[in-house]
């Protein structure tokens, strides 16, 4: 018996998810796409779309939240979807209130709160049991002073919505932090606070089905994303040692976080910190969608698992009241190399190693991907390109301080 086709919306104000659309597009369903203008011209997979809308951004990259839903009102009055997608972080908060708006199943708008504010996380983490860094809102003056009294320096001040390390300020004493807090002003109350804590920084890149983690590989910063923001260094990662004792404490606390912030079905990225001081794994942050920074090619190197492609099909499994099925996973060892370029075109030629698998095509980056069974040689390999790329092809920019 065939299956029915789906109308599958994917809303999305960046240029990413062509897998997820792909794959979507092969389970025999309608693919709708809705993006910024300014990304008309993208190399998106217009064989697997089959209309695409397109929204302006205003001078902060904001769209029109009236324009927005009075446009999908009417394109609904001939097209039922079935489905809504949010392919980037800044699209989250956004789809969850279209899907309770036009009541169409999936992740609402408390729940997408826990996967997109900072605040939130931490404060749901806390109620869960979930070690955290210690932290505060910024809303009050009294608990400010109480958590710097209490609390030593150095702080970490992050905005409240942003992804990655964008907008993150290291304050070191009071002084600076009434400061920065005043050259925040009306915005203030979009940030929070809280410990900085040495360590070393994982990633968990995950997939979830009724409401249980069906797949999960742990990777390790060798660089922080916060170093890489703010000291203009070279991007790093790699798959860590499957079935260390960093791999099951990640793996067991990852599905924790999953399900006290009721994960039901989704990719995820998550973030979680080794404390040097007391060797302990606090939560960072959390993201329902494919990791940034092509993590997910790095993924999909080391385990066969297209990140993308098992989203859309364990999506459209729920909507179909279907099983979803896992294929069969790898475990091999992957690496991740990513700088900007002072070249527009980097040549990356008299870089021969076999272990290479994958090259980045953007202009003024370079990057590449490394796989081996073995995961020292992908360390190897990484420390030496680091310090090739740092002194050949490297370029920086400054970080942004603050965001409208």
């Amino acid at each position: 018996m065939a299956l029915s086709s789906l109308n599958v919306l994917c809303i999305s104000r960046f240029f990413k998810g062509g897998d997820f659309m792909r794959s979507a597009k092969a389970e025999g369903n309608q693919v709708y796409l809705l993006t910024s203008k300014k990304l008309e011209h993208e190399a998106w997979p217009w064989d697997c779309i089959d209309e695409t809308f397109y929204m302006v951004e205003d001078e902060e990259g904001h769209w029109n939240h009236d324009h927005l839903v009075g446009g999908l009102a009417h394109k609904m009055r001939n097209t039922k979807f079935d489905i809504f997608v949010a392919l980037d972080d800044f699209d989250v908060e956004h789809v969850a209130f279209l899907r309770e708006y036009f009541r169409i199943p999936g992740m609402g708008e408390t729940t997408a709160r826990y996967f997109r504010d900072k605040l939130a996380m931490r404060i749901k983490a806390t109620s869960e049991g979930i070690p955290v860094p210690e932290f505060t809102s910024l809303f009050h003056d009294a608990d400010i002073e109480h958590f710097t009294d209490t609390v030593p320096a150095p702080w970490l001040v992050k905005p409240r919505m942003q992804a990655s390390a964008t907008g993150i300020k290291k304050i070191f004493d009071k002084t600076q932090l009434w400061e920065h807090l005043n050259y925040l002003g009306g915005e203030r109350h979009e940030y929070l606070m809280e410990k900085f804590a040495p360590g070393d920084v994982f990633h968990v890149d995950s997939l979830s089905f009724d409401g249980k983690v069906v797949f999960a590989r742990v990777g390790q910063y060798l660089d922080t994303p916060f170093e890489v923001a703010h000291g203009g260094g070279v991007f790093r990662s790699h798959t860590i040692e499957i079935g260390s004792a960093d791999d099951l404490a990640l793996q067991e606390l990852n599905a924790k976080v999953m399900k006290g912030f009721g994960m039901q079905y989704s990719a995820s990225h998550s973030e979680y910190i080794k404390c040097t001081a007391d060797g302990k794994y606090y939560f960072l942050e959390t993201a329902s969608r494919v990791g940034g920074a092509h993590l997910a090619e790095m993924v999909e190197k080391a385990s066969g698992i297209n990140l993308w492609a098992e989203w859309a099909k364990l999506e459209i499994a729920v909507c179909r009241q279907k099983k979803y099925t896992l294929p069969k996973i790898r475990t091999e060892y992957a690496g991740i190399i990513v700088s900007l370029s002072r070249y527009l075109h980097p040549d990356t030629s008299s870089f021969e190693d076999k272990e290479i698998v994958w090259r980045l095509s953007k202009d003024n980056h370079i990057g590449m991907i490394l796989l081996s069974d073995n995961k020292n040689k992908i360390l190897e390999l990484l420390d030496r390109y680091c310090e090739r790329i740092r002194n050949e092809f490297h370029a920086s920019l400054p970080p942004k301080e603050k965001l409208a």
